[in-house]
Formats: structure tokens, C-alpha cells, sequence
């Protein structure tokens, strides 16, 4: 048997669906299938994913305490090989419902911090990963906030940010349309990352 199919996770961040970011996702997508990827499909609006409630737990047991949607998507951030988000840029940063997410991310922290006394919960791999951001424009604090926060979640999950792509100017739901270049761009993303796992696999 040949190799397993590379699979993306690809997480579309806004509480808007079908709005720019996540036509941006779309186009990643079909890259990502063009290279013979896997492409797994998280719109974070739909799957009630609370916030997190600081309670501690994780840090004893490395395990979130909270049952809700997020307990569906643990598992397929680690079955991912590369992980892409699409967002919205709200106020300089990510929307809440995508930032509830990176939040609930904190027994990834917890387990690398546990891992001192049980190496088994250490991470192994490390793995590619991209950022997709569209705004509509005229906030002069730009893409800095939600590239940082992005990026320091995707250091905690052992994610490697090798692409950022950043739109400014659609603000209407579709008008990502109008940018045939990002669109084509967010193509070659998504084929650059099913590559690069085929690349750093181990043999």
C-alpha cells in the first residue's frame, strides 16, 4: 500500500459562513485536493465550542474539563498532517468564536508542561501550516493581532506558520471575488502544504 493521503484541517474562523475568509479557505481546498490531499472541513461557528473557563483542570490531567463541541475537534487537530485557518480580522484580531478555539487549545500548553514527569504526552512532529486573514480596511492597527495570536497557537499545537496570506479591502460577503490573485494564491497554498508533508514525512 502507498502512503496515507496528506489531510489538512482546514478551519474557517469566521461567524460569518460562505463570507470572504472562508471563500478564501475554498480555493486553499481545492489546492489542497489538486496535490492529492485530504481535505477536513471545521467551520468553527457551527460546532458550540464555549470558552474557555480558566479553571485548572488541564493542568493536572492535560485534559479539558469542559464537554462540548471542542471535544469532537481535539481529535482532528491531532489526526491533521497541516492545518490551515481562515479568518476574519475583527478589531485587529480573530472573531470570538475563532479565538474560543485557540483558547480551548490550553491543554496542548498544559501537556508540554506536564510532559517533564510523563515524556509520553510530549509532542513528536511538528507539521506545516498556513493563515489565511481578509479585513475590510481603515483599522490602522492591520493584520499584527491576529497573525500573533494565530501563530502563537499554532507554536503551541507544533505548527510550523510557513504561510500567511493577508487581503485587505473585501468587506461585503463576496467580494474576495474581486481578488482573483489571492484566491489563486490561497491555491498555491493549499498545494504547498500537502507537499511539504510529503516532504518532511518520515520514511
Amino acid at each position: 500500500m502507498g502512503e496515507p493521503r496528506p489531510r489538512v484541517l482546514c478551519i474557517a474562523g469566521s461567524p460569518r459562513r460562505r463570507g470572504n475568509s472562508e471563500l478564501l479557505l475554498d480555493a486553499c481546498a481545492i489546492g489542497v485536493e489538486a496535490a492529492d490531499g485530504l481535505v477536513d472541513r471545521l467551520p468553527v461557528v457551527e460546532c458550540g465550542v464555549g470558552p474557555c473557563i480558566g479553571c485548572g483542570a488541564c493542568s493536572v490531567t492535560g485534559v479539558c474539563a469542559i464537554a462540548d463541541g471542542m471535544c469532537d475537534i481535539y481529535p482532528r487537530i491531532d489526526a491533521a498532517d497541516a492545518i490551515v485557518v481562515a479568518s476574519a480580522v475583527y478589531f485587529a484580531t480573530v472573531p470570538a468564536v475563532l479565538k474560543a478555539l485557540y483558547d480551548r487549545c490550553q491543554p496542548y500548553w498544559a501537556r508540554r508542561r506536564l510532559a517533564a514527569t510523563n515524556p509520553a504526552l510530549a509532542p513528536t512532529v511538528r507539521r506545516p501550516g498556513a493563515l489565511l486573514l481578509v479585513r475590510g480596511g481603515g483599522d490602522p492597527y492591520g493584520f499584527d493581532a491576529a497573525i500573533a495570536t494565530t501563530c502563537s497557537v499554532f507554536a503551541v499545537l507544533g505548527i510550523d506558520c510557513l504561510h500567511e496570506l493577508a487581503v485587505e479591502g473585501p468587506d461585503e460577503a463576496g467580494d474576495i471575488t474581486g481578488h482573483p490573485d489571492a484566491l489563486r494564491s490561497a491555491e498555491e497554498i493549499g498545494r504547498a502544504l500537502v507537499q511539504e508533508v510529503r516532504r518532511t514525512r518520515p520514511a
